[in-house]
């Protein structure tokens, strides 16, 4: 009968009730499934539905992260702690549904979906687990801390945020003192770098609940980042040992403390270079670091829709890769006997993959940084594997990467932002790139390229901002009415000078 009658008879199996296929009419029935009367209404119906899914059937793998979020939203929306058995017995049954009720496609795809919604419930309470460690029970107003120096981050007007991993807290047992915590000084101390062991006195305490229900959760934030404590100090810190103390003995705290005390140097470099608001926001594109720069400023960015281009993601992402990648290709093609005898395209792919990491390291390794990172690795290894690059699979899988390991990024204004940015501007694509061949066969010209290049940004800038403007209004209660025109005049100058 074929495949899509094989899908039809399985929805719809009155389709089947005369000819040769007659006896799958016997074995639905057999099954318990109702048959409708044929030609009814409900007959086309399922008819219907069924060369649907036929015809997206190269797009089911795109539902998997859905569903695996939808489980892990589940998750965090109960007012409860769940218990590990109750998150692995749900997986369990949802496993056994899907061994036992496959034998027709409505069967296969519920339980494939249910089983997916269970594994990310389970995900989600595995990553709670796994980053669980003790959080500051109290209030402490002078608190004796101390910390070995993870991260230092400049405020714009004065002083800094200490992340510290703490080693001691008067009055706190060690069995509770927290890993991580993160404390603001009105002066700056002068040579203080990641490394450093340190001493100060701070109000501290517990990280901040919502202010609202509903309202962004700091504490839950602050959670799967091991971060237990927050407050500010009430004199300089200390220096205690310099340099990376004993303590530090892993080569991960090794190869962490290293890499801070880079961006450290370089954010330094580049203030020297270019004092004030300049250097602080070429600072923020290198490395990350966005403390020193002015709430007034990034509250410009921010109303006209520019501030995508301060946190380093997608765009920062795309255009030093790609400037890698073409930099490395066109280099190898000017040398005819490489360019015509080796696969100089994916040495250009491994070149820019090389490039992102590194590039990713000295950027501070921001979840959205992490998650614009794992999209162009799979980009470039499309590339490497003779597979298209720009393609919805492509971010469907980078989607499930980052919720596998993840899952609380569900939760992040930027992934759920950055994800249907993308999906959207794929997805018009393809239609236009389907619907756009007669146009390919037009001569190029210079004004031609001219318009489409500025007409990208456009269309693209547009389409994007529908489809974050319902997340945008929900997580900052407001939109970006000059958000077209700004990216317009700044993305090609971002992409072009800037970057």
């Amino acid at each position: 009968m074929g495949q899509a009658g094989e899908v039809r008879a399985a929805i719809d199996p009155a389709a089947s009730m005369s000819g040769p296929d007659g006896a799958m009419v016997a074995q639905a029935r057999a099954a318990g499934i109702s048959l409708p009367s044929q030609g009814g209404a409900l007959s086309k119906a399922g008819r219907a539905l069924a060369d649907t899914l036929q015809a997206e059937r190269p797009r089911w793998f795109l539902w998997i992260p859905v569903f695996l979020g939808l489980g892990i939203a589940a998750y965090f929306s109960l007012a409860w702690e769940p218990p590990f058995v109750l998150a692995a017995g749900l997986a369990a049954v949802a496993l056994a549904l899907r061994l036992i009720w496959h034998r027709s496609l409505t069967a296969a795809l519920t339980t494939s979906a249910l089983l997916a919604i269970t594994i990310g419930f389970g995900l989600a309470k595995l990553r709670t687990e796994w980053t669980r460690a003790p959080v500051l029970e109290r209030t402490l107003y002078r608190a004796d801390v101390r910390g070995i120096v993870e991260l230092v981050e400049p405020r714009p007007a004065r002083g800094e945020r200490i992340t510290l991993r703490v080693t001691s807290i008067d009055a706190i047992e060690a069995s509770k003192l927290p890993l991580r915590a993160r404390v603001r000084t009105m002066v700056t101390t002068p040579g203080l770098k990641p490394g450093d062991a340190i001493r100060l006195k701070a109000k501290i305490g517990p990280p901040a609940p919502p202010s609202l229900p509903g309202d962004y959760d700091f504490a839950r934030a602050a959670w799967f980042q091991r971060l237990g404590a927050t407050g500010y100090a009430l004199a300089k810190a200390e220096i205690e040992t310099p340099g990376v103390p004993g303590a530090a003995v892993s080569l991960g705290e090794r190869w962490a403390v290293f890499l801070e005390d880079l961006r450290q140097r370089i954010g330094e470099r580049v203030a020297a270079a270019l004092p004030g608001e300049r250097g602080a926001i070429a600072a923020a594109l290198i490395t990350g670091a966005r403390g020193a720069i002015t709430e007034t400023t990034n509250a410009a960015f921010r109303d006209s829709g520019l501030f995508h281009i301060l946190s380093i993601s997608g765009l920062h992402m795309v255009v030093m890769a790609g400037a890698a990648f073409f930099g490395v290709r066109k280099l190898f093609s000017l040398i005819p006997y490489i360019a015509l005898n080796y696969p100089v395209k994916k040495w250009a792919a491994a070149a820019a993959l090389v490039a992102a990491f590194a590039y990713l390291n000295i950027s501070g390794s921001s979840v959205a940084t992490v998650r614009s990172a794992v999209m162009i690795a799979i980009i470039f290894f499309a590339v490497l594997i003779d597979r298209p690059a720009l393609a919805m699979r492509n971010v469907a899988l980078s989607a499930l990467l980052i919720l596998v390991v993840m899952p609380e990024s569900i939760l992040d204004a930027g992934f759920q932002m950055s994800f249907a940015a993308v999906m959207s501007l794929i997805a018009v694509y393809e239609v236009l790139r389907a619907r756009g061949e007669d146009e390919n066969r037009l001569p190029v010209t210079a004004l031609r390229k001219t318009g489409l290049f500025f007409g990208g940004i456009v269309m693209s800038t547009l389409i994007a901002s529908f489809s974050v403007a319902p997340l945008a209004a929900y997580h900052f209660h407001k939109t970006q009415q000059f958000a077209v025109l700004a990216n317009l005049i700044a993305i090609p100058i971002c992409n072009v000078i800037v970057m």
